[in-house]
């Protein structure tokens, strides 16, 4: 868990443009950490064993996602998969949970 909760922004790839928006547009696959998903500064969790082992408790952030963004869209797509909205979210192994923050052209996404 960021201490305290950061927005930073979501990275897309390239299969996620569609063809009538400028700027590329997220899908639940864009979910990797440090690829589509940044580091959100400091961890807390106890959970995560690098802050286990650090004497502060805390130790950078570095998610561990381990499945796609639910629920996705239901009728829209990009590149053939449920596109990203502002109900999405991703659980981190360590405890915290990522939701988009500010859906469309900014792409920022929040842990808590």
């Amino acid at each position: 868990m960021a201490t305290p909760p950061v927005a930073a922004p979501l990275t897309t790839t390239p299969k996620s443009t569609p063809v009538n928006v400028d700027t590329p547009a997220a899908n639940v696959d864009d979910y990797v950490a440090l690829t589509n998903v940044p580091s959100f500064g400091v961890c807390s969790a106890p959970a995560n064993p690098a802050v286990a082992a650090s004497p502060a408790g805390k130790a950078p952030c570095t998610p561990v996602i381990s499945g796609p963004w639910t629920p996705g869209a239901t009728k829209v797509k990009i590149g053939g998969r449920p596109a990203l909205h502002q109900g999405c979210q991703a659980t981190c192994a360590w405890g915290g949970v990522i939701t988009i923050s500010t859906p469309g052209n900014e792409g920022k996404v929040q842990v808590s």
